[in-house]
């Protein structure tokens, strides 16, 4: 995917170049750049020092020696004082004058760190912010695989009250994952309903006890369909259907594969074969970049032969984010990411 965050070390990553969060002197620092020169080999220094000093939110490049990567680009973030000496503006600066020298240089793909996330102070709130926005802004107008590279998941966090949201929404399915399985045959034993509350405790039983209530009665009401109401509803495959409702939406084929963290290479394969079956995530991926609402998400991934399911904390995570019409896949990768859960893209 162009955009993808991952747990791993940047030493190994096996990309055309990683970004190190550089000394503004030509001297190795602490941390990961001790890391990284270590592992290059002390060219990398002597490479580094005919650079000489770096400017905060400049970018230069080097041969990455005996990395795994081709060349390695020095970058040097801001200090953070509080935000108010231009700190966001001199990070972006180091995302944008990256990528842009990595294209450059003919890189396809590229592995950043949280730049300034570490001793420089900058809350890794904002540093994640500030890093995905810059690398959007350069996906939007190029073509790369980019990598956010997180070597420890606590690093990692997003906005509190998303994430406190998200796991709300998360508990309330779970209870409500856990009445469907418990009561899913309607000719179980009744009194098994009326026990199930004491789960939720006792201020919930009330309320537990008349959903279950609704619950079974729209189970006894619910009509089965016949084989020929079935077969009616086969219409489009998956691919097809993307297709359409790219054309439907008024949106370009890049727009949308962009939008829901594709490469193009994906999007010319489902494209061009009709009876392509992509994964589940990716199909998801397209649902969110189509801006479908529950039902059609539902019946769109469900031509890829998929379902969405609340024992899934992931499907979960996309269903919040789609019933609050919020449709930014870096922003809903992110939160999967903090609840480690696979991303949606290829």
């Amino acid at each position: 995917m162009p955009l993808e965050i991952v747990r791993n070390d940047i030493t190994k990553m096996q990309v055309d170049v990683i970004v190190n969060t550089a000394n503004p002197k030509p001297i190795v620092g602490g941390g990961v750049d001790r890391a990284i020169h270590k592992a290059a080999g002390t060219e990398l220094l002597a490479a580094r020092k005919k650079i000489g000093d770096i400017a905060t939110g400049r970018a230069f490049i080097t041969p990455a020696f005996a990395l795994r990567a081709k060349f390695v680009i020095h970058t040097v973030g801001p200090v953070w004082q509080g935000g108010t000496h231009g700190e966001r503006e001199l990070l972006a600066s180091c995302y944008g004058n990256s990528l842009q020298l990595a294209e450059d240089n003919g890189c396809k793909s590229i592995a950043f760190l949280l730049i300034s996330a570490g001793i420089f102070g900058c809350p890794a709130e904002i540093a994640i912010a500030v890093a995905t926005q810059a690398i959007r802004d350069f996906l939007s107008e190029h073509e790369m695989e980019v990598y956010l590279v997180v070597f420890d998941q606590k690093a990692f966090k997003i906005s509190s009250s998303l994430f406190e949201d998200v796991q709300s929404y998360l508990d309330a399915r779970y209870v409500e994952e856990l009445l469907d399985e418990e009561y899913r045959d309607d000719s179980r034993d009744r009194r098994r309903l009326l026990a199930a509350p004491k789960y939720l405790g006792d201020e919930a039983c009330a309320g537990a006890v008349a959903a279950i209530s609704q619950f079974c009665l729209q189970k006894k009401n619910k009509k089965k369909r016949s084989l020929e109401d079935l077969l009616a509803e086969v219409d489009a495959t998956f691919s097809e259907a993307l297709l359409r409702l790219i054309d439907v939406k008024g949106k370009t084929d890049s727009e949308v594969y962009k939008k829901a963290n594709v490469d193009r290479k994906l999007f010319s394969k489902i494209r061009n074969n009709p009876a392509y079956k992509p994964r589940k995530s990716t199909a998801l991926a397209f649902a969110v970049a189509l801006e479908l609402n529950l039902d059609e998400t539902k019946d769109f991934i469900g031509r890829a032969g998929y379902a969405l399911s609340h024992s899934s904390k992931s499907d979960i995570i996309v269903e919040y984010f789609i019933q609050h019409g919020e449709f930014d896949i870096i922003t809903i990768n992110e939160t999967l990411f903090a609840f480690e859960q696979p991303l949606l893209g290829c």
